[in-house]
């Protein structure tokens, strides 16, 4: 199916009806958005976990992540360090920021220090702001050199602005006016 050349929906049943053409067509962005909606708006854990699955199944690194929250939390599935940790390994590893962020912590709470700062090091350069702020903590301590952290900060706004586009702007008021299509059904 290709469903950028299918005109642009103008009303939130359109939408609807678009976004489940996606899903059954095995869509893993559109997985993942499912699985946020029934994580989040029904409260539906076993609906998110199973949409999670399925996205990630394909390669998304958002469901990964998700995943790896889900274990964390036990939202809908027994608690389980090591299935968290290998989802956001995954995520990380397909260049998810909040992931990377989340595997410094988790080093760093395990008493490897250097490793903790490697991965918000990495987090920062993919534009993670939080990330930004552990290494000025971490540089405040002493843990952190002076070279490091201003490499980092470098990193980070060549990231932010990397993002900036003409395009990306377009897709922001597209995906406002969607929610406010939806809004209005």
């Amino acid at each position: 199916m290709s469903f950028c050349r299918e005109p642009t929906p103008s009303t939130g049943k359109e939408c609807e009806k678009q976004r489940m053409k996606r899903i059954e067509a095995n869509d893993p962005v559109a997985l993942c958005e499912e699985g946020v909606k029934q994580y989040v708006k029904a409260d539906d854990y076993n609906s998110a976990f199973e949409y999670f699955t399925r996205a990630a199944g394909l390669g998304d690194m958002e469901a990964h992540y998700q995943l790896s929250r889900m274990y964390h939390k036990g939202h809908g599935i027994e608690k389980d360090s090591e299935k968290e940790l290998h989802h956001a390994e995954e995520a990380a590893i397909g260049g998810h920021p909040s992931a990377r962020c989340g595997l410094g912590f988790h080093e760093y709470d395990n008493g490897n220090i250097e490793r903790a700062v490697k991965h918000w090091i990495i987090a920062a350069a993919q534009g993670h702001d939080f990330s930004i702020k552990k290494l000025m903590e971490e540089f405040r301590s002493g843990i952190v050199s002076k070279d490091d952290l201003a490499a980092a900060l470098r990193a980070n706004q060549a990231a932010v602005d990397s993002a900036k586009s003409p395009q990306r702007e377009a897709a922001e008021e597209y995906y406002e006016n969607l929610i406010n299509i939806n809004a209005e059904d």
